[in-house]
């Protein structure tokens, strides 16, 4: 079996930070740019496991690949190149490692708030729906079952949070009073304005998104789009013959893993359980099965 990459080490160059699934580094003499690597590491309800999935990191930088290409003429993203020949020459060394899972980026300052839009309701506006209609400041249609279509995809943003720690869904109220109410109806449109084109295209391919999470930073006062874009951890795509209202869906995503371990006597805080072999396997499974669905068929 491939051995799965867990952490990175690169003694020349600036590790800035260690993510749930990305090390960043800064390249000295490069101040305005970053090398951003894609581990396989997996998290799910915000914990890190001591497992990895072999070769995740580089599903999810072949799609976001894919996606900041698609939806380029929607927003500028971060993206200066994936080819490592054409990384500084500092980075080149260590090219058996970065090659097909990294990316050199500009460097930006992230937004505070996760952009979230949902076409579905799915997850935790699910959850929560069920004890009440107005969900973050939302209120949604009375009787909706799960998994059914909103009429219009919803822009739900929520804080970003520490690694072990749980991000917070927020009303656009909340958020204009941390971003401003301009900037918030700019966020809220170029998410949503990403959101329906990527999810045109997916029914191209046999795909629903259901819901997706988008990363803008800005760059020189202008929002552009950075971090990973629509992958299995940032989304969840369900496959359109399989769909059906008012029940969970399979999916092309880490909602397998999620459901593995809300069966465990487990209670979401570190330190994780293991994971056995056929949890990886079929994970693994899944985003490869996504890649090649959305970029290949």
């Amino acid at each position: 079996m491939l051995e799965p990459v867990t952490t990175t080490n690169f003694p020349e160059l600036n590790l800035l930070h260690r993510g749930k699934v990305r090390d960043m580094y800064g390249i000295p003499g490069h101040d305005d740019k970053l090398l951003m690597v894609a581990t396989d590491r997996i998290s799910a309800y915000d914990v890190v496991m001591d497992d990895a999935i072999p070769g995740k990191g580089a599903v999810l930088t072949e799609l976001s690949l894919f996606w900041f290409n698609l939806l380029g003429d929607i927003v500028d993203n971060h993206l200066i190149t994936a080819n490592v020949e054409e990384y500084p020459e500092v980075c080149r060394q260590y090219d058996d490692q970065l090659t097909g899972r990294s990316m050199l980026v500009k460097k930006t300052k992230p937004l505070t708030i996760e952009c979230i839009v949902r076409g579905y309701i799915s997850g935790s506006f699910w959850s929560a729906y069920k004890k009440n209609s107005v969900v973050c400041g939302f209120q949604l249609p009375e009787g909706m079952l799960e998994s059914e279509k909103f009429p219009e995809p919803l822009f739900t943003p929520s804080t970003k949070a520490e690694i072990g720690d749980h991000d917070e869904n927020i009303s656009l109220e909340q958020m204009e009073k941390i971003v401003g109410t301009e900037r918030t109806k700019e966020i809220a449109a170029i998410s949503r304005a990403l959101y329906q084109k990527a999810a045109d295209y997916a029914r191209t391919k046999g795909i629903i998104i259901a819901d997706t999470k988008f990363e803008l930073g800005e760059l020189d006062g202008k929002l552009i789009l950075i971090d990973e874009v629509l992958t299995p951890d940032s989304s969840r795509f369900w496959p359109e013959d399989k769909y059906g209202v008012g029940r969970a869906q399979p999916s092309f995503d880490k909602q397998y893993l999620r459901d593995y371990l809300s069966r465990l006597d487990w209670d979401k805080t570190p330190p994780p359980p293991a994971l056995p072999d056929e949890i990886i396997a079929k994970t693994r499974e899944r985003y490869e099965e996504a890649v090649r669905k959305i970029t290949k068929e």
